[in-house]
């Protein structure tokens, strides 16, 4: 063996000999030390010892404590089960689903290495996860600090939705985008909001089977499936859960210790008193307390419905969760109950109690509607916004004037039909003066067939009072009213690329209310037969692509359907507002106003002139810039 360095010899200043047996028995040590694996650690006990939560992801930051919500832990181990290949999470919001995800990615980072893809609906959302959720946790659990580059070093190593880790990577996708799910293999696939997803990537597919046919070349992969669920028959997250073990969570009772599982039924309250809401327990019917009901979770266990055959499903609702109280629910449920909205009921019960919406059946009939016909002379008292839907047909067009109350209660105020040639300008004109007589608050024009350019043309010039040009989109997930308006279109037009299938299932749920309040559709003694047929032309089928099911609507055959059309634009028109504050509507001081009070502020280019000077901040010269 070769000498050791003079410098290694001694140390002349304390007189410390250094003999070359204790040298190399010290580097011996110190390569024992790095070489030696981790301790082999359960998810839950790797989050518990290492996780830090950060303080602008997290209303409680630092340590995590899975005993917090305990109905976490067993979830948590599942994933880094070797038994197990897949972990099916169906659950409401509010129950850490997305801090379930970033513990797998920290396990899989730091204690077992691993390259790892991670799914979300659209890149939008892949990038505010990453810049949000994900940048927050790399930089403040010290497990995870120097595993990523400093991301201001601009190294290709580590970009928004691509990190390079020893020993893999964090790819963050969307399930929109075909290119994203078409490299790299992956161990370990995480697939957040799968309902949420698109029914194919581009013209590729199923974008979660995609992404699992990455995992293919490893014998060890995992993958994960998380989401609130949306439809029942169409919901991916509730077939994968019937495709577990299907476990739920049950927790013993304080006073009977009877285990049992935590349902909304058992929610009860004072009347008039949501605010009171307690549990009744399912056998002694006590009460419990929100200590107890906390205490009974932390003592719970996961129970399996099947036989385990490698997927590990678990269901669990809000009411489990230590960070709601059971009065909030109570008041969220009785205010959406009070509003007889459809949309906002499924919305709760998907998010609220993390089950799916079953729907009565959208056919509705136009015989029906008839009998409800009412008289009245001019606007009714109730109305303090109309809109106005127009239909582009290729020989007329075809409108229907809208009057919208408290609630969203609405009457058929007018429904006329323009004759003429779109191409010619005379149509146009006489639109112009129907709009300037009636004065909706907000116009949606159909901008498709064969006179495209003419609608462009029309609503290019007047979007400043608020004439909107619109298309109609189909598809599950898109809102009525999009965020922004698109302008990538041949006539440089703003054009809002309206969801109509949330559109119509709004108007179809209002016209199966029976009795006026909030939604009701009233309809004056004029209105025919064509026009209730019209309404009642459409209903939703369930047709298969590539194996998925898709819920679109069709038109019943030998009927027209504009007066659907023409609801759902004027409806459309209503959504631009956002949310409206309908109580200041009603103040005097208010009805002078041609748009009604938005409770969100609207975007400068939806901004009518009389109101855009108290909407957008002040111009800043030099005098108010130069700081």
């Amino acid at each position: 063996m070769p000498p050791l360095p003079k410098r290694l010899e001694s140390f002349p200043a304390s007189g410390f000999e250094l003999s070359e047996e204790r040298f190399l028995a010290g580097i011996e040590a110190a390569m024992a030390q790095n070489l030696r694996p981790p301790p082999k650690l359960t998810l839950s006990q790797w989050a518990d010892q290492f996780r830090k939560l950060s303080p602008e992801a997290s209303a409680e930051p630092g340590q995590w404590h899975t005993s917090r919500a305990e109905y976490q832990r067993e979830i948590l181990d599942a994933i880094s089960d070797p038994e197990i290949n897949t972990v099916v999470v169906m659950s409401s919001a509010q129950v850490g689903k997305t801090e379930l995800l970033l513990n797998a990615i920290g396990y899989f980072a730091a204690q077992d290495p691993s390259p790892m893809l991670v799914l979300q609906p659209t890149l939008e959302i892949a990038e505010a996860f990453s810049k949000d959720r994900l940048a927050p946790m790399l930089r403040d659990t010290p497990a995870m600090q120097g595993l990523v580059t400093d991301p201001r070093s601009r190294d290709a190593n580590n970009t928004l939705l691509h990190k390079v880790i020893p020993g893999g990577h964090i790819t963050m996708a969307g399930a929109n985008s075909p290119a994203s799910l078409a490299s790299r293999p992956v161990r370990v696939v995480m697939c957040d909001e799968v309902d949420r997803y698109p029914p194919s990537a581009g013209t590729e597919g199923d974008p979660v089977m995609l992404a699992k046919a990455r995992t293919k070349t490893f014998w060890n992969r995992r993958m994960v499936m998380t989401s609130t669920p949306t439809i029942k028959g169409i919901s991916r997250i509730e077939q994968a859960y019937a495709e577990s073990d299907r476990r739920r969570y049950f927790v013993p009772c304080p006073h009977c210790d009877e285990f049992q599982t935590l349902v909304w039924a058992n929610v009860k309250w004072p009347q008039n008193q949501p605010k009171e809401a307690r549990y009744a327990c399912s056998g002694c019917g006590v009460l419990w307390e929100h200590g107890e009901r906390i205490a009974a979770l932390r003592k719970g266990e996961w129970r399996a419905e099947v036989e385990f055959t490698g997927v590990a499903g678990f269901h669990i609702n809000e009411i489990y969760s230590p960070w709601a109280a059971l009065g909030d629910l109570a008041a969220a449920f009785v205010d959406v109950k009070a509003s007889r909205s459809v949309e906002r009921m499924r919305a709760w019960v998907n998010t609220c109690l993390g089950e799916t919406w079953e729907d009565d059946g959208e056919r509705i009939e136009g015989d029906t509607l008839m009998d409800r016909r009412e008289n009245w002379a001019g606007d009714p008292p109730g109305v303090l916004v109309r809109t106005l839907g127009v239909d582009l047909q290729d020989d007329r067009l075809e409108l229907e004037l809208v009057g919208w109350g408290e609630g969203e209660e609405s009457w058929s105020l007018r429904y006329d039909v323009i004759y003429g040639d779109p191409s010619a300008k005379s149509l146009w004109d006489e639109l112009d003066r129907y709009i300037d007589d009636h004065k909706p608050a907000a116009t949606a024009i159909d901008t498709g067939g064969h006179h495209t350019q003419a609608a462009y043309a029309f609503c290019r010039t007047r979007l400043r009072k608020r004439v909107f040009a619109i298309k109609g989109m189909a598809g599950p997930g898109r809102p009525v009213w999009p965020k922004k308006a698109s302008r990538n279109n041949s006539g440089r037009v703003n054009l809002f690329m309206v969801g109509v299938d949330a559109a119509k299932e709004s108007v179809y749920g209002r016209l199966r209310l029976t009795t006026p309040g909030p939604g009701y559709c009233h309809f004056p003694r004029e209105r025919d037969a064509a026009y209730f047929s019209g309404l009642a032309s459409e209903t939703v089928v369930t047709r298969y692509s590539k194996g998925f099911p898709i819920r679109e609507w069709r038109k019943r055959s030998g009927t027209r359907n504009e007066p659907l059309d023409c609801r759902v634009y004027a409806y459309a028109a209503l959504c631009s507002f956002g949310t409206i504050r309908w109580n200041r509507l009603k103040k005097p001081e208010h009805q002078e106003l041609d748009v009604p009070v938005a409770a969100e502020p609207l975007p400068p280019e939806m901004v009518p002139p009389a109101r855009r000077a108290s909407i957008l901040p002040p111009r800043r010269g030099f005098v108010t810039n130069w700081r």
